[in-house]
């Protein structure tokens, strides 16, 4: 069977539901965003004008979940690449918004650049296991004027083929934004459609929708725009200092904001994305080397599939700043206990120091972690096929199995996870060959993807038609 982690009960999953429900029709929301309170006025929730606190009745949560799909799929530009959601699979979603690299020729930190955008987004691109795109370095060297945010959102739907998801800061942005998305996609109907985007909507902790990216979200209602709903908020910082305390804040933002979209555009696609986390005791700031990310992330899975939802979990990063022993232990646990739980999505590899800290070659590594958790995931298989009690018998007291087919079959079907790095070699042979370690390895292996991998080219006259769009925001036009 499949294993199942569990890491709260169904009672303790129904009491984060219901003290749920509680606070947000006592303590309620502050939501900063004018246009949101009349979406969740007329919605039926009690709105006070002065204070801008918004508190939602238990009738109006369960009747804005019940308007919420249950199974959709994200698309992409690669032809005939979807990735299903609520389907009992697991990807990857890139880490995002280094604003450090390690220098390839010195490998010391530096400020990261648009090369090691370019070069992480291929990377990303070029790898199976990662389904979603987030921008793995801060794209703020782009985002200087409106002209520049349409050349990253372009640049990205040209440079990464499978889904993306991202946000707008403005509501500018987010007329541009639906732009590019109807000439790369061939119209409004297209993206409802294929769900190539998707939004990435942050609530602050504790429990504020804040005005100016609310309102960019809201601009692009009308689409059918899937919306990852993703507060973070931080244990002993911005949320109590208990875990289940932290989850409770993280469910009340996700559904405060889960009513808001279904208010402005009933029957909106929702990704349960909540991130709580550990504040470090000694520096105040988020590392994610906590081991009890593991346990956020597998609890987050459980709470987003009591409500039936597709689920983005994010299991922690690494504080360290170089690729390692340290590094890999952390992010393995982290990850083993987040995909146990059997999450739609797991964010995100390729980051150290925080998330602040870009490198490819952990990138892979973690790729390798990801791989060797979802074996664990898929358990012990006990079909009848696999008992092998016709070859026990056949090979008898003291044998082997080495010339049983069932043995090579075993090996070629995944009864044993085989690692595509080289561990296989004898000492003496590992000796003679220098002593690599795994950096030696990796370090060829991402020069050869970013040697080789070429994005999918845009079909006939987009990329000029992106090219006007650009040039018209640069001279100050309004979107379409």
């Amino acid at each position: 069977m499949e294993t199942d982690l569990r890491v709260l009960s169904d009672n303790e999953v129904t009491q984060v539901h219901e003290r749920t429900l509680s606070l947000l029709a006592t303590m309620g929301v502050r939501v900063d965003t004018e246009k949101g309170r009349r979406f969740l006025k007329k919605a039926g929730a009690e709105v006070n004008p002065t204070t801008h606190v918004v508190r939602f009745p238990r009738e109006l949560i369960e009747e804005c979940l019940r308007l919420t799909p249950r199974n959709f799929t994200l698309g992409g530009r690669r032809p005939d690449w979807e990735f299903a959601l609520n389907a009992n699979r697991c990807s990857l979603v890139a880490d995002g918004g280094a604003s450090f690299a390690i220098d390839e020729v010195t490998g010391e930190r530096r400020e990261a650049n648009y090369q090691d955008w370019l070069d992480a987004t291929h990377m990303i691109d070029s790898l199976d296991e990662v389904s979603v795109y987030w921008s793995m370095v801060d794209p703020g060297f782009f985002q200087n004027s409106i002209g520049g945010y349409t050349g990253y959102i372009s640049q990205a739907f040209r440079n990464f083929s499978k889904h993306i998801q991202d946000s707008t800061h403005t509501i500018e942005e987010s007329r541009w934004l639906l732009e590019v998305l109807g000439t790369v996609f061939g119209g409004r109907e297209n993206v409802r459609k294929q769900n190539p985007f998707s939004y990435l909507v942050t609530p602050i902790s504790p429990m504020v929708l804040e005005a100016e990216h609310t309102d960019a979200y809201l601009e692009i209602a009308g689409w059918g725009i899937p919306l990852a709903i993703m507060p973070m908020p931080m244990m002993g910082g911005t949320a109590p200092a208990s875990l289940i305390s932290t989850l409770l804040v993280a469910n009340c933002e996700t559904l405060a904001m889960l009513c808001l979209a279904q208010a402005a555009e009933p029957g909106t696609p929702i990704i349960y994305a909540a991130s709580p986390a550990i504040m470090d005791p000694y520096t105040g700031r988020f590392t994610g080397s906590e081991v009890e990310h593991g346990l956020l992330g597998a609890a987050v899975t459980e709470i987003a599939r009591s409500y039936g939802l597709p689920v983005e979990t994010s299991a922690g990063s690494t504080g360290h700043y170089k690729t390692g022993i340290r590094a890999g232990y952390e992010r393995a646990l982290n990850w083993a206990m987040a995909t146990l739980s059997w999450p739609d999505l797991v964010v995100g590899p390729g980051q150290l120091g925080g998330s602040l800290l870009l490198s490819l070659e952990q990138l892979l590594i973690d790729v390798e972690v990801f791989h060797r958790s979802l074996r664990l995931s898929h358990g012990i298989n006990t079909s009848v096929k696999e008992w092998l009690e016709v070859d026990l018998a056949s090979v008898g007291h003291g044998g082997n199995f080495l010339s049983r087919r069932s043995t090579r079959d075993a090996l070629r079907n995944g009864e044993v996870y085989m690692t595509n790095y080289d561990a296989r070699k004898s000492y003496e042979a590992w000796s003679g060959s220098g002593k690599p370690s795994m950096m030696d390895e990796l370090k060829p292996k991402v020069q050869e993807i970013l040697a080789t991998h070429k994005p999918l080219p845009f079909e006939d006259g987009v990329e000029q038609e992106l090219e006007k769009i650009k040039q018209r925001a640069n001279d100050g036009l309004k979107a379409v």
